[in-house]
């Protein structure tokens, strides 16, 4: 699938442009993380990467970056870019017709764009121009950045991660009263973690119980970035209107009646009774989420995992068992890849990929 052989240079320089494409984690929405690095004579003469979704693509911010005493350069430099250019109009001009504008020598691309508007078609422009082009260089590593927005163009529909804390024998909270808090089985540093996390997402999802047990804002805090819409599934009504995450900006409500004492700004969606895992990520995609944390309780994770209607799980392993003061205990699904210490090393972070997720 390459004009040229590939020289170690050019995982040395993707590596670069992937560095490059992770500072927009969580700014580009619905669109993919890109980053681009420009090459020539050995030495990187410009780079940049995609910041925000209808901003400037990563290859446009990279030829900008070259110096005008560097531009004669350009006929002779390799253009190495994590995902293929686009060849399409949409928010910005095709990146693929302004690479051959600008009469790169040869351009290196991590992995194809599955988008069918884009997919093959740059890599063909600029083929047809002339330009040799290397595809597949860090292809795994290119495309797990991107993985929200791959599952949205190959599986038809947002990306899924489960998340949960839990005990070191598997309990998700602690019996108590209303009036208790909740069992606290995260420390300082990795609560800032998952708050970081929380902001590469477009919605958090939680239900009902969680709601009314442990009033969420589902914000993200003690960390810089935007927020998820918070997701409240509310089957039969239950959540008070004084619950907190009615409060949050962008509060999404689905339940099987229309409720006239909430707060105008949340939007409400009505969904069956029995709605299924698959019927509650649709009403979500209509929306224009991309990508959604599910944080609820034992009885919303067990449905999504039960449906296979889930791409990775994230569970921080406390060192601390419960025992017989536990309630509502989780099973890890199938398919961990790797389990981590947390930053601080006083917990586990157990890292699980689906094998067979649905596909809408």
């Amino acid at each position: 699938m390459t004009d040229s052989p590939q020289p170690r240079s050019h995982e040395f320089f993707m590596r670069r442009a992937l560095q490059l494409a992770a500072n927009a984690r969580g700014f580009t929405s619905p669109n993919p993380m890109v980053g681009c690095v420009i090459v020539a004579r050995g030495c990187v003469i410009g780079e940049g990467y995609h910041r925000r979704c209808g901003g400037p693509h990563a290859e446009v911010w990279a030829v900008r970056s070259v110096p005008n005493s560097l531009r004669d350069l350009l006929p002779e430099a390799t253009v190495y870019v994590t995902l293929e250019p686009c060849s399409h109009y949409g928010k910005t001009p095709p990146c693929a017709d302004m690479l051959v504008a600008e009469r790169v020598g040869a351009v290196v691309v991590g992995s194809l764009d599955p988008n069918p508007s884009v997919s093959g078609r740059g890599i063909n422009r600029l083929r047809d121009a002339g330009i040799p082009v290397t595809v597949g260089v860090l292809e795994s590593e290119c495309r797990e950045l991107n993985r929200h927005f791959l599952v949205r163009q190959e599986l038809h529909r947002p990306y899924i991660l489960l998340k949960w804390a839990q005990s070191a024998d598997g309990f998700l909270d602690r019996r108590r009263d209303v009036s208790q808090a909740p069992c606290a089985f995260s420390t300082p540093l990795s609560r800032q973690l998952m708050h970081s996390l929380r902001a590469c997402f477009d919605a958090i999802m939680v239900g009902a119980a969680t709601v009314m047990a442990d009033d969420p804002a589902l914000t993200v805090r003690d960390y810089s970035g935007r927020q998820p819409r918070p997701v409240i599934v509310d089957r039969c009504g239950l959540v008070p209107p004084s619950a907190r995450v009615f409060s949050t900006p962008g509060a999404i409500y689905l339940s099987a009646t229309a409720r006239t004492d909430l707060p105008p700004e949340v939007e409400q969606i009505i969904i069956p009774s029995d709605a299924s895992p698959r019927c509650i990520i649709e009403a979500l995609a209509s929306l224009s989420v991309s990508s959604v944390m599910i944080e609820g309780g034992p009885t919303l994770l067990r449905s999504f995992i039960n449906a296979s209607l889930w791409d990775d799980a994230r569970i921080e392993m406390a060192h601390f068992s419960l025992e017989t003061a536990g309630i509502a205990h989780m099973d890890i699904p199938a398919g961990i890849i790797d389990i981590k210490p947390a930053p601080d090393g006083q917990n586990s972070i157990i890292n699980v990929k689906n094998a067979s997720p649905m596909a809408f």
